[in-house]
């Protein structure tokens, strides 16, 4: 059996998520074609302390460009003929693509596509995220998720409402996708050592001080606006608590002027190699967001065992459960000043809620899970026997 993944223009959490997919094909022996944009290539060449095509019984992965663009537009039909001209020479026996987009043009290269046999090709989408509500962009993607629901032979989604959605679309075969936490480098042998949660605190200016955490790309879907003004309505608390906004993204400029009055209280760090740290020194982990899917920096923040306030969007209730978190309405600065108040001033509470997450954390899939899971649907479709024995580990 082969496969093939069709990527668009991403990061972070699809990225991850693709990449683990190819590599866990990879480390099974399964032939692996990854289509995406150029600059997507380095991430599918897997280091020698990943799970990619090093280890001796390993599969390679392949890459070929496909040049998709930032946002749909009419040179998406090269897009389209180049990633027919791929699949149409490689033969896999299923194509994987990821986002609505990258599903729609996927659709569109396999109707052009030339196959030895009359079988169609089987074609998997996962939606990670919600499309856009308003505006022209929202009609666009409102046209993609009908042509990726129609011609999907299974729709994997992250969240219930998608499901819902891509059901209403006219997609005949939706299942939930699992998207767990996973890096495609684990350090290696001889790593300098990682700052303990006291370096962290001392560097960040935390000392004495009840330290939040934020993580995720500054764009407007992270509500990390609303989560700024929240910070006005704990200054009166003392010692005064420190948020710390982890990332980069298009908002940055935004964000820093929103910040700027609260300049002692609210730092954005930009971009961090270092989330797990952050996450061990911090005394409370928010995830403001307005949409999550299956949110790894969430999934991280269980596994660390933090307590947590999130918005109960998407997702989110789903990973946290119900006391697994303090769950608020997204965009509501109000709601996430009481909450964030609640647990800081009680740390009763606060410890209960540490011990939720931990609890929740054990429920959540394995990567191992993940990749099995995924190849159970691609041999389903293919029409490849089930394996009789139990899933390959990947160390």
């Amino acid at each position: 059996m082969k496969v093939a993944f069709v990527l668009g223009t991403t990061a972070g959490g699809t990225l991850r998520h693709v990449q683990m997919l190819a590599a866990g094909c990879a480390v099974r022996g399964v032939p692996t074609l990854v289509c995406g944009p150029a600059d997507h290539a380095a991430d599918f060449r897997f280091g020698p302390h990943g799970l990619g095509p090093d280890r001796p019984d390993a599969s390679p992965v392949r890459f070929e460009t496909v040049q998709f663009g930032d946002r749909p537009s009419v040179r998406d039909g090269l897009a389209v003929l180049r990633l027919r001209q791929h699949l149409s020479r490689e033969q896999p026996d299923v194509v994987h693509a990821h986002g609505l987009r990258a599903g729609a043009l996927a659709a569109l290269a396999l109707s052009l596509a030339t196959r030895p046999s009359r079988a169609a090709l089987p074609l998997v989408v996962t939606v990670h995220n919600a499309p856009p509500s308003t505006g022209t962009t929202a009609t666009i993607y409102r046209g993609l998720q009908f042509l990726a629901a129609r011609s999907a032979a299974v729709v994997l989604c992250v969240s219930g409402d998608l499901e819902d959605r891509m059901r209403r679309a006219g997609a005949r075969d939706v299942r939930r996708a699992l998207v767990p936490p996973w890096s495609p480098d684990p350090p290696a042998t001889g790593a300098a050592a990682t700052p303990g949660p006291e370096d962290i605190r001392r560097e960040l200016g935390a000392d004495g001080r009840p330290l939040i955490l934020a993580a995720g790309r500054l764009a407007p879907q992270k509500g990390f606006g609303p989560l700024i003004e929240a910070a006005r309505g704990w200054q009166d608390l003392s010692p005064r608590p420190l948020l710390v906004i982890a990332g980069a993204g298009p908002l940055q400029a935004d964000l820093a002027a929103a910040a700027a009055p609260l300049a002692s209280s609210v730092l954005l760090l930009g971009q961090r190699p270092d989330v797990p740290s952050l996450l061990a020194a911090a005394d409370l982990f928010v995830l403001p967001s307005h949409w999550e899917g299956q949110s790894l920096i969430l999934q991280e923040a269980l596994q660390a065992g933090r307590p947590i306030v999130a918005t109960r969007a998407g997702g989110t209730p789903d990973l946290t459960g119900e006391d697994g978190a303090v769950l608020v309405p997204p965009d509501d600065p109000a709601a996430l000043t009481a909450a964030v108040r609640q647990v800081l001033t009680d740390p009763d509470r606060a410890a209960r809620l540490a011990a939720a997450a931990a609890d929740r954390a054990r429920t959540l899939p394995s990567a191992n899970a993940a990749v099995e899971g995924a190849l159970a649907v691609y041999r389903e479709l293919s029409g490849e026997p089930q394996p009789l024995t139990g899933p390959r580990s990947e160390g």
